[in-house]
């Protein structure tokens, strides 16, 4: 094949490449925009520390995980966190004091990084995210997360119809954010260029 013949080939298969790329790009963006997560701060990463924060998480799911039932939008979900952070502190708190913990804690929506993450089959690409941050006494141990909006991680026990299908739809709307082999390229490309970024996933 000729240098020119073997241009052109290459020039092709990068044009399609950064095509793909490109929608893959803007699915990633849609889907940090369209998202609530949960993050959750141990103390410490004592064997008790961590124990507690996932007692922490158990209780705030099953008992706040309802303040985000029908909530139409991610904006709808984080005026809800907002207006409830309070409640969220006391739900955290009434789980420390009954396991003999007089650790504090703090609860505040924030816009934060997060590096790829999978949970429950579904990939959340790299990127900063609105988030309700649950910290801990010294909030030094290892953290917990997941997603309040769309419902991907509240009960089953909790989570109603609507919130089942808006799951679901939420999936179904954001192909890149699946597990598709296809996309193992592009997820590796976008944590390179958000290392460039100098994002550290702190």
């Amino acid at each position: 094949m000729k240098k020119r013949d073997l241009f052109l080939l290459f020039f092709f298969v990068f044009s399609l490449l950064l095509s793909s790329f490109g929608a893959f790009a803007q699915d990633c963006r849609e889907i940090r925009e369209s998202s609530l997560r949960l993050h959750i701060l141990a103390n410490s990463d004592s064997q008790e520390d961590q124990a507690l924060k996932l007692k922490v998480r158990d209780r705030v799911l099953a008992q706040c995980g309802g303040l985000f039932s029908g909530t139409q939008d991610a904006g709808d979900a984080k005026a809800a966190a907002q207006a409830h952070l309070d409640e969220i502190v006391e739900c955290a708190q009434g789980v420390l004091r009954e396991n003999g913990c007089h650790d504090s804690v703090g609860a505040q929506v924030v816009n934060m990084y997060f590096e790829t993450r999978v949970y429950d089959g579904f990939t959340m690409p790299a990127g900063d995210y609105d988030a309700v941050r649950i910290t801990i006494g010294e909030a030094e141990g290892h953290n917990w997360w997941c997603v309040l909006f769309p419902p991907l991680c509240l009960p089953a026990a909790e989570s109603t119809r609507q919130d089942q299908e808006q799951a679901q739809q939420y999936c179904q709307e954001h192909p890149a954010a699946g597990e598709s082999p296809e996309y193992e390229m592009h997820f590796a490309i976008w944590d390179w260029i958000q290392s460039l970024l100098g994002n550290d996933g702190k």
